[in-house]
């Protein structure tokens, strides 16, 4: 089913890699116009080239309320209204509880929960002018479940979900026209395991995925962003028009158990 989204307007945050390169170029191949932000500016570059068309890339530190505000002004610009966004950029720092420095809390929160928010605070005013659209929160099977040696980043997940579902709550409220959802990977293979197992007592490299997957994952095999991305465009288009406040969690099984 080709066009899921023809016409739409798209942001997607940390695109330029993983899940969020996935889900970008999904969405435009679906038909969108979409602008990629990321603090990666070759790899974010690239992922427009690839894309072609419409397609932009903006340098975007979602930390940064400011930042937003410039993002959103130029989405406006460019293309008068926002249609979709993915709040997809965020990093995960493995490291027991009782080891981890009050500045990697902080800044697992700044980048996974703070720049969440900030991205919904600035992108309903567009939204709601151009009629409505649909909010994409990534969050994480460790925003369902806890894990050793990652309450930082469990912590970030945990409260983008339920966060989620507050905001979701909101709109319908005002009969804006906005749905807002959360998508719970599972084990994709994207760079952000270089960092969430780094900290782990016994890591030296990022885990192999394949024997992971094997013996935790019931179907036996990882994800990759590709299979994040199609969640994501179901969201976004009017396919899932009933769908709102609710979290997507493609894991393989993963949290069934």
């Amino acid at each position: 089913m080709a066009g899921r989204v023809d016409g739409k307007v798209a942001l997607v945050t940390g695109g330029a890699s993983g899940i969020g390169r996935g889900c970008a170029e999904r969405l435009a191949q679906d038909g969108a116009k979409v602008v990629v932000t990321d603090i990666q500016d070759h790899l974010g570059e690239e992922v427009v080239r690839g894309i072609g068309g419409e397609a932009a890339y903006l340098r975007h530190d979602v930390t940064d309320e400011d930042a937003w505000g410039r993002v959103i002004g130029e989405v406006k610009a460019r293309f008068g209204r926002l249609d979709i966004l993915v709040n997809n950029a965020g990093i995960g720092l493995g490291c027991p509880v009782t080891e981890m420095t009050l500045a990697d809390w902080k800044r697992q929160i700044a980048v996974n929960l703070d720049g969440v928010f900030l991205g919904v605070k600035h992108a309903l005013p567009l939204m709601r002018a151009g009629g409505g659209g649909s909010i994409v929160n990534i969050s994480s099977v460790a925003g369902l479940n806890g894990a050793p040696n990652l309450a930082g980043y469990c912590a970030t997940k945990g409260g983008v979900r339920l966060f989620t579902k507050a905001v979701a709550l909101e709109c319908a409220a005002l009969k804006d026209g906005v749905r807002v959802n959360s998508v719970h990977p599972g084990v994709i293979e994207t760079p952000i395991w270089t960092t969430v197992m780094g900290g782990t007592p016994g890591a030296n490299e990022p885990p192999d995925l394949d024997a992971m997957t094997s013996m935790f994952v019931p179907l036996g095999v990882k994800g990759f962003p590709k299979d994040i991305a199609e969640g994501v465009l179901w969201l976004a288009s009017d396919e899932s028009r009933y769908v709102t406040g609710t979290e997507l969690v493609i894991d393989g099984g993963l949290t069934a158990r």
